[in-house]
């Protein structure tokens, strides 16, 4: 019987060798290759930035196959906000300078840079373009829609109203405001509204209408009247992908990121400046 136990035995351990020679000398397959990593670029920018930046972001793909680009376009003040209440945010731009100074002063954002500037324009609503020409006719409007008093838009068109103040009558202000019938979040808010026939009238930026100017009617500021925006851009600093957000900032700030922007209807900075104030 003992003999018979140690047969078993060298058999098992014979085939169990036998198997352990064959699962080495088995070639290995190869595992699926994991599909690569893509990488995200958040931009939180400006409403009126949407039609130059969703271009660049057509150049930024030419060489950043793998990277998709999340842009949140609103206004000024409220893309500060949400930046402010923790959202993840890798490149800021703003229609406002005091913004990205607030933002700079807080540790938020590195160095920011001045690249554009806007030109502040009052749009008409098509069957009232033949009645209304000049900036000094915009009392008339009996419907006028602007920006909030927060947003970008509205700051520009309170200090142009105030400087109009001056060369058009103590009360022109109060005037237009007198028509007022609404306050909007954002610069493609109040756009909107003229275009639909909501309101006579509005103040938007120039580089509103290079999509739709046919939709409206365009009355230009007197430039002794008018405020130029400034738009600054600026890495920020809790950006968990801060080569990428230097990239495309440096796309924002080339020669190819200024042409966007001039066919865009801004006036593209030729030399870049570092925001100070």
């Amino acid at each position: 019987m003992k003999s018979h136990s140690n047969r078993y035995r060298l058999l098992a351990l014979a085939l169990g060798a036998a198997w352990l020679l064959w699962a080495c000398s088995r070639p290995k397959s190869d595992p699926s290759p994991a599909p690569p990593k893509e990488d995200k670029l958040v931009v939180f920018a400006a409403a009126s930035l949407r039609e130059a930046f969703g271009k660049m972001a057509e150049e930024f793909a030419k060489s950043h196959a793998s990277v998709s680009i999340a842009f949140n376009f609103a206004g000024s003040q409220e893309i500060r906000t949400q930046l402010e209440q923790g959202a993840v945010v890798d490149v800021f731009a703003a229609a406002d300078v005091r913004h990205m100074t607030a933002l700079r002063d807080a540790g938020r954002v590195e160095a920011a840079t001045v690249f554009a500037e806007n030109e502040p324009v009052v749009v008409v609503a098509k069957e009232k373009a033949s009645s209304l020409h000049t900036l000094a006719e915009l009392p008339t409007a009996q419907k006028i829609v602007i920006g909030a008093a927060e947003v970008p838009i509205g700051k520009y068109t309170l200090q142009i109203l105030d400087k109009a103040s001056t060369a058009l009558g103590a009360d022109f202000r109060a005037r237009v405001e007198a028509h007022v019938v609404s306050r909007e979040l954002n610069v493609r808010q109040v756009l909107a509204k003229v275009k639909l026939g909501e309101a006579d009238a509005g103040i938007v930026y120039r580089s509103d209408l290079v999509l739709g100017s046919d939709q409206v009617g365009v009355v230009t500021i007197p430039p002794e009247i008018n405020v130029i925006a400034e738009y600054s851009i600026a890495v920020v600093q809790s950006a968990p992908h801060k080569d990428l957000a230097r990239e495309w900032v440096a796309l924002v700030l080339s020669d190819r990121g200024r042409e966007i922007l001039r066919i865009a209807g801004f006036k593209a900075q030729a030399i870049v400046q570092v925001v100070r104030r």
